[in-house]
C-alpha cells in the first residue's frame, strides 16, 4: 500500500469514528472530520447543530479551529465522512475557510455508501476570496 493510501484509510477512519460525535439533533446528518498536519498529527471533529441554525459549527471549520487551538498550521489533507448515502463536500463557507489555511488540500469525501472520492480544495473552490481581495 503506497504512503497516500495509507493516510486515506487512517484518516478516513479517523472521521468515521468523529463522525459518531456529532450533535446533528435538526438534520440529522452526522459529520465527521479528520486533518492531517505535517508531522503527522492527525485531529478531528464533528458538527454541532443549534436551534438557530445559522450558529450551527460544520465539522470542517471545527476541526481547523481546533488544530489551530492546538499550535497546527500546515495541513496536508482532509477527510469528511457523513451519514448521508453519497459523499457530501464542504460548504461554501468551510470552503473559503479551508482555503485560507490550506489551498492546495487534497480531500477524501465519503458517505454512507460507496467508496470515497478523492478531489482537491482548489476544484471545488476555482475562484476564492483571496486575504489581498477587498471586502465589499
Amino acid at each position: 500500500m503506497d504512503p497516500s493510501s495509507q493516510l486515506r484509510d487512517r484518516l478516513l477512519q479517523a472521521a468515521r469514528a468523529a463522525r459518531r460525535l456529532a450533535y446533528c439533533p435538526y438534520s440529522h446528518l452526522a459529520v465527521g472530520a479528520a486533518l492531517a498536519c505535517e508531522g503527522g498529527s492527525i485531529v478531528t471533529a464533528a458538527n454541532v447543530e443549534n436551534g438557530s441554525y445559522g450558529l450551527t459549527l460544520c465539522a470542517e471549520r471545527a476541526v481547523v479551529a481546533r488544530a489551530l487551538a492546538e499550535g497546527q498550521r500546515g495541513f496536508v489533507a482532509l477527510a469528511i465522512v457523513s451519514s448521508a448515502a453519497r459523499p457530501v463536500p464542504p460548504c461554501g463557507a468551510c470552503r473559503q475557510v479551508l482555503h485560507e489555511f490550506a489551498p492546495g488540500l487534497t480531500l477524501y469525501l465519503q458517505g454512507e455508501e460507496g467508496a470515497a472520492r478523492e478531489t482537491t480544495l482548489a476544484a471545488l473552490l476555482p475562484d476564492p476570496f483571496e486575504l489581498g481581495d477587498q471586502p465589499c
